[in-house]
């Protein structure tokens, strides 16, 4: 077994595939229209379906918001420099919550950012 992917609802299809491509460097792997039951689907990754977990993108026609709940954590993503990786995402215009910097009562350095929906996202830095 293993993971094939994760699936976020998202209320703007063409904002959030901005997010994910240009800010994160995601590439857009597939995308589908399902008129018969009113969404469409995207999937993101930085490698292939095959070989590696992506992201599916939900869009429900006519659902602009959705609650976040509060059983949901976060997506993380591995990156060489949480610095650098904050400063780049601040640059490509997407959101900082949480600077880079050591984790509390550890050393692993992470940071965290929010997508246009609203789920954070933790960039853990290599070590």
């Amino acid at each position: 077994m293993r993971m094939l992917h994760t699936m976020l609802r998202v209320g703007d299809l063409e904002r959030s595939l901005r997010f994910y491509t240009e800010v994160l460097g995601m590439r857009l792997l597939r995308r589908k229209d399902y008129p018969e039951g009113k969404f469409t689907l995207a999937f993101a990754g930085y490698g292939e379906e095959a070989d590696t977990a992506v992201l599916e993108l939900t869009y429900n026609w006519g659902v602009e918001k959705y609650e976040l709940g509060n059983a949901y954590g976060h997506i993380a993503v591995a990156v060489d420099d949480a610095y650098k990786a904050c400063e780049e995402v601040k640059r490509r215009g997407g959101k900082v919550t949480r600077e880079a910097g050591p984790m509390k009562h550890g050393t692993t350095v992470i940071a965290f950012i929010e997508d246009p929906d609203g789920y954070k996202i933790e960039l853990i830095e290599r070590s």
